[in-house]
């Protein structure tokens, strides 16, 4: 029974509901538990809210099987949480999802009713218009000149199953000023930081083409996801590597994952949202 409820409820981003327990109702079901990297724009409270009306402008029949979302700042500890049966499931992206099973054969990817998808920009200081023009200019060359999608496929889609990728050197330019930019490691391979501690994969591959183009020393800093609005606040870092925005959805705001005072770049990346379960 638990995993049929798991199943049905399995959907990116969009389950949620309320329950009671008034012996004159229907006892509704336990509400599924769904693990997400915390949104730097939104409380846990707000994003359940969110995801509530979202569920019920789709499938209003259905929203009351209900589902709770709890954010984590680590992927780490989302999936101790997912091992612990402390979550049903975790959200995250395709990628990942795919990195994941690839190393794990005790988990799988749940199926979903309605496929959501998130775009990923760099993320930097308001005021820093000119760094943002700077990163507007490479993303544009690197999707018209096809660096992009050979980046992609070179360090995510191709990747062989079960090798990591590895730690691209970012080129010293003498006499170029350096920004530091922020990675996480919570989105492998996409974002990944290797067991020695050093950003590798699609991330370092991607900033050392931005440093060329931009004539830029880049010197990467580790964080953790929910760092990422703070360390450029602080000024530990001048941009960060990834900010998530909605792809197509109209009701998700635009700014969920971009705070107050923050400036984004345009979209270098695409990913549908996926979800990870146990197997049963």
């Amino acid at each position: 029974m638990k995993k049929f409820l798991v199943l049905i409820c399995a959907t990116a981003f969009l389950l949620t509901g309320c329950g009671g327990n008034d012996a004159s109702k229907p006892v509704s079901p336990e509400k599924t538990k769904i693990g997400v990297i915390t949104h730097l724009n939104v409380s846990e409270i707000e994003y359940n809210e969110l995801m509530k009306k979202l569920e019920k402008s789709y499938r209003p029949s259905k929203a009351n099987l209900g589902a709770e979302y709890k954010f984590f700042d680590k992927m780490k500890d989302m999936q101790l949480a997912l091992d612990a049966n402390q979550i049903d499931m975790l959200s995250t992206y395709q990628n990942v999802a795919d990195y994941m099973l690839q190393r794990t054969d005790n988990r799988e990817i749940l199926p979903t009713e309605k496929i959501l998808s998130d775009s990923f920009c760099f993320a930097l200081r308001e005021g820093d218009t000119m760094l943002q023009r700077d990163l507007n200019k490479a993303i544009k060359a690197m999707t018209t000149d096809g660096t992009l999608i050979k980046l992609t496929k070179q360090y995510i889609t191709d990747l062989k199953n079960g090798s990591e990728p590895p730690a691209v050197p970012i080129t010293h330019i003498e006499g170029a000023d350096t920004i530091k930019v922020a990675v996480t490691g919570d989105l492998p391979p996409f974002d990944m930081i290797l067991a020695d501690g050093t950003p590798a994969g699609f991330s370092t591959a991607v900033l050392a083409e931005i440093s060329r183009r931009i004539n830029k020393n880049i010197e990467l800093v580790s964080i953790d996801s929910a760092a990422r609005a703070s360390i450029l606040s602080s000024k530990g870092a001048d941009v960060v590597f990834w900010v998530a925005i909605p792809k197509e959805s109209t009701l998700i705001p635009a700014n969920i994952d971009q705070p107050a005072g923050i400036l984004i770049s345009d979209p270098y990346y695409h990913d549908n949202i996926a979800h990870i379960g146990l197997k049963k």
